[in-house]
Protein backbone atom coordinates (compact mmCIF):
# COMPACT_ATOMS: atom_id res chain seq x y z
CA UNK A 1 0.00 0.00 0.00
CA UNK A 2 1.66 3.54 -1.01
CA UNK A 3 1.48 5.98 2.29
CA UNK A 4 -0.39 9.29 2.06
CA UNK A 5 3.07 10.90 3.12
CA UNK A 6 5.89 9.37 1.61
CA UNK A 7 9.27 10.06 1.58
CA UNK A 8 11.44 12.20 3.26
CA UNK A 9 11.33 15.95 4.91
CA UNK A 10 13.28 17.52 7.29
CA UNK A 11 11.51 17.93 10.45
CA UNK A 12 13.11 21.32 11.18
CA UNK A 13 10.46 22.49 8.44
CA UNK A 14 7.55 20.72 9.45
CA UNK A 15 8.35 21.93 12.93
CA UNK A 16 8.47 25.69 11.86
CA UNK A 17 5.56 25.38 10.06
CA UNK A 18 3.28 24.12 12.77
CA UNK A 19 4.38 27.04 15.04
CA UNK A 20 3.74 29.34 12.41
CA UNK A 21 0.70 28.53 10.34
CA UNK A 22 -0.77 28.12 15.03
CA UNK A 23 -0.39 32.32 14.81
CA UNK A 24 -1.49 32.81 11.64
CA UNK A 25 -4.95 30.98 12.79
CA UNK A 26 -5.25 33.09 15.85
CA UNK A 27 -4.76 36.46 13.73
CA UNK A 28 -7.39 34.81 11.40
CA UNK A 29 -9.64 36.25 14.72
CA UNK A 30 -8.18 39.66 14.63
CA UNK A 31 -4.58 39.08 16.52
CA UNK A 32 -1.25 39.77 15.16
CA UNK A 33 1.89 37.74 14.57
CA UNK A 34 4.62 37.34 11.87
CA UNK A 35 5.18 35.20 9.12
CA UNK A 36 7.67 32.53 8.19
CA UNK A 37 10.03 31.13 6.02
CA UNK A 38 7.69 28.44 3.62
CA UNK A 39 4.71 28.70 5.29
CA UNK A 40 1.64 30.29 6.53
CA UNK A 41 2.17 34.27 7.27
CA UNK A 42 -0.29 36.23 10.13
CA UNK A 43 -2.74 38.36 8.21
CA UNK A 44 -5.21 40.70 10.02
CA UNK A 45 -8.96 39.95 10.25
CA UNK A 46 -12.00 42.79 10.12
CA UNK A 47 -13.06 43.25 13.96
CA UNK A 48 -15.71 41.59 15.45
CA UNK A 49 -16.26 37.88 14.54
CA UNK A 50 -18.91 37.10 12.08
CA UNK A 51 -22.69 37.48 13.07
CA UNK A 52 -23.93 35.32 10.35
CA UNK A 53 -23.37 32.15 8.28
CA UNK A 54 -23.81 32.27 4.68
CA UNK A 55 -26.13 29.81 3.72
CA UNK A 56 -23.37 27.93 1.55
CA UNK A 57 -21.34 27.53 4.41
CA UNK A 58 -23.48 26.56 6.82
CA UNK A 59 -22.33 22.77 8.22
CA UNK A 60 -25.02 20.29 7.28
CA UNK A 61 -24.82 19.57 10.87
CA UNK A 62 -22.38 20.03 13.94
CA UNK A 63 -20.29 17.65 14.76
CA UNK A 64 -18.43 17.09 18.42
CA UNK A 65 -16.32 19.01 19.25
CA UNK A 66 -15.21 18.88 23.40
CA UNK A 67 -12.38 15.81 22.83
CA UNK A 68 -10.92 17.32 19.41
CA UNK A 69 -10.21 20.73 21.60
CA UNK A 70 -8.96 19.14 24.75
CA UNK A 71 -6.65 16.56 22.84
CA UNK A 72 -6.55 16.93 19.01
CA UNK A 73 -4.77 14.19 18.62
CA UNK A 74 -7.48 12.25 19.47
CA UNK A 75 -9.44 12.99 16.30
CA UNK A 76 -8.25 9.38 14.42
CA UNK A 77 -7.55 6.05 15.79
CA UNK A 78 -4.70 4.77 15.35
CA UNK A 79 -6.01 2.40 12.17
CA UNK A 80 -7.89 5.70 10.59
CA UNK A 81 -4.49 6.89 10.39
CA UNK A 82 -2.99 4.10 9.22
CA UNK A 83 -5.72 3.94 6.55
CA UNK A 84 -4.08 7.72 5.36
CA UNK A 85 -0.73 6.93 5.75
CA UNK A 86 -0.17 8.38 9.31
CA UNK A 87 1.30 6.58 12.18
CA UNK A 88 0.04 6.73 15.83
CA UNK A 89 0.54 8.51 18.37
CA UNK A 90 0.65 11.85 17.29
CA UNK A 91 2.55 14.48 19.31
CA UNK A 92 0.35 17.90 20.36
CA UNK A 93 2.05 21.22 19.56
CA UNK A 94 2.94 24.47 22.36
CA UNK A 95 0.53 27.14 21.80
CA UNK A 96 -2.20 28.50 20.66
CA UNK A 97 -4.08 26.71 18.82
CA UNK A 98 -2.77 23.23 19.99
CA UNK A 99 -2.47 21.36 16.97
CA UNK A 100 -1.72 17.47 16.31
CA UNK A 101 1.35 16.65 14.28
CA UNK A 102 1.50 13.41 12.69
CA UNK A 103 4.73 11.77 10.68
CA UNK A 104 4.41 9.36 7.70
CA UNK A 105 4.24 5.65 8.99
CA UNK A 106 6.67 4.73 6.64
CA UNK A 107 9.36 7.67 7.66
CA UNK A 108 9.52 10.26 10.38
CA UNK A 109 10.46 13.34 8.59
CA UNK A 110 7.19 13.84 6.29
CA UNK A 111 3.97 14.32 7.92
CA UNK A 112 0.92 17.11 8.47
CA UNK A 113 -0.29 18.96 11.31
CA UNK A 114 -4.04 19.31 12.32
CA UNK A 115 -6.31 21.07 14.67
CA UNK A 116 -9.39 23.07 15.66
CA UNK A 117 -9.41 27.16 15.51
CA UNK A 118 -11.41 28.48 18.25
CA UNK A 119 -9.90 31.78 18.24
CA UNK A 120 -12.19 32.34 15.15
CA UNK A 121 -15.95 32.18 16.48
CA UNK A 122 -17.15 32.57 12.99
CA UNK A 123 -15.47 28.81 11.52
CA UNK A 124 -14.77 28.51 7.81
CA UNK A 125 -16.90 32.04 7.10
CA UNK A 126 -13.80 33.83 9.25
CA UNK A 127 -11.55 32.51 6.20
CA UNK A 128 -14.02 33.34 3.17
CA UNK A 129 -13.89 36.92 4.89
CA UNK A 130 -10.27 36.61 4.08
CA UNK A 131 -10.05 35.69 0.86
CA UNK A 132 -8.67 38.61 -0.72
CA UNK A 133 -5.60 38.13 1.66
CA UNK A 134 -4.69 34.74 -0.10
CA UNK A 135 -2.51 33.25 -2.60
CA UNK A 136 -4.78 30.51 -3.35
CA UNK A 137 -8.51 30.05 -2.56
CA UNK A 138 -10.32 27.32 -4.12
CA UNK A 139 -13.36 26.00 -2.28
CA UNK A 140 -14.56 22.44 -1.79
CA UNK A 141 -16.83 20.31 0.09
CA UNK A 142 -15.36 17.69 2.47
CA UNK A 143 -17.68 14.78 3.28
CA UNK A 144 -20.67 17.20 2.29
CA UNK A 145 -18.60 19.85 5.13
CA UNK A 146 -17.85 22.99 3.81
CA UNK A 147 -14.14 23.40 3.30
CA UNK A 148 -11.39 25.74 1.26
CA UNK A 149 -8.02 25.49 0.30
CA UNK A 150 -6.21 28.70 1.26
CA UNK A 151 -3.38 30.02 2.69
CA UNK A 152 -0.88 33.66 2.18
CA UNK A 153 1.60 32.21 0.89
CA UNK A 154 1.65 29.55 -1.77
CA UNK A 155 3.76 26.51 -0.88
CA UNK A 156 2.07 24.14 -3.05
CA UNK A 157 4.83 23.48 -5.08
CA UNK A 158 7.07 22.74 -2.37
CA UNK A 159 4.27 20.30 -1.11
CA UNK A 160 2.74 22.42 1.48
CA UNK A 161 -1.25 22.45 1.53
CA UNK A 162 -3.90 24.27 4.28
CA UNK A 163 -6.99 22.92 4.07
CA UNK A 164 -9.70 24.61 5.99
CA UNK A 165 -13.40 22.79 7.00
CA UNK A 166 -16.11 24.31 9.28
CA UNK A 167 -17.12 21.57 11.71
CA UNK A 168 -19.46 23.56 13.35
CA UNK A 169 -21.09 27.38 12.37
CA UNK A 170 -18.29 28.45 14.89
CA UNK A 171 -15.33 26.24 14.24
CA UNK A 172 -13.22 25.75 11.68
CA UNK A 173 -10.60 22.78 11.58
CA UNK A 174 -7.21 22.86 9.72
CA UNK A 175 -5.19 20.10 8.04
CA UNK A 176 -1.72 21.34 6.79
CA UNK A 177 0.52 18.81 4.71
CA UNK A 178 4.23 18.64 4.84
CA UNK A 179 5.44 16.73 1.59
CA UNK A 180 9.20 16.71 0.41
CA UNK A 181 9.26 14.30 -2.84
CA UNK A 182 7.73 11.48 -4.01
CA UNK A 183 4.25 11.46 -6.00
CA UNK A 184 2.59 13.25 -3.53
CA UNK A 185 4.33 16.23 -3.14
CA UNK A 186 3.03 17.36 -6.69
CA UNK A 187 -0.40 17.50 -5.27
CA UNK A 188 -0.27 17.89 -1.73
CA UNK A 189 -4.17 19.46 -1.39
CA UNK A 190 -5.26 15.91 -2.65
CA UNK A 191 -3.96 14.39 0.53
CA UNK A 192 -4.89 16.98 2.62
CA UNK A 193 -8.59 16.54 1.47
CA UNK A 194 -7.81 12.60 2.20
CA UNK A 195 -6.97 13.08 5.89
CA UNK A 196 -9.76 15.84 6.17
CA UNK A 197 -12.17 13.36 5.04
CA UNK A 198 -11.32 11.20 7.38
CA UNK A 199 -11.22 13.30 10.60
CA UNK A 200 -15.27 14.13 9.67
CA UNK A 201 -15.75 10.39 9.06
CA UNK A 202 -14.96 10.00 12.82
CA UNK A 203 -16.21 12.83 13.69
CA UNK A 204 -19.78 11.88 12.40
CA UNK A 205 -19.17 8.52 14.07
CA UNK A 206 -18.79 9.58 17.43
CA UNK A 207 -21.95 12.55 16.69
Amino acid sequence: MRTLLSRPRRKGALTALAMVTAVSLAACSGGGGSGGNGSSSATSAPDGSSSSVDPSLKVPAPLPTQSLLSNPCSVLTDSELHDVGLAAPGKVSQGSPPLCGWSSYDTAQNGVNAGAVPQNKGGISDIYDQKAKQAYFEPVTVNGYPGVFADTQDGRPSGSCTLWIGITDQLAYSVITSIGTGPNKSNPCASAQKIGEAVITHLKGAA
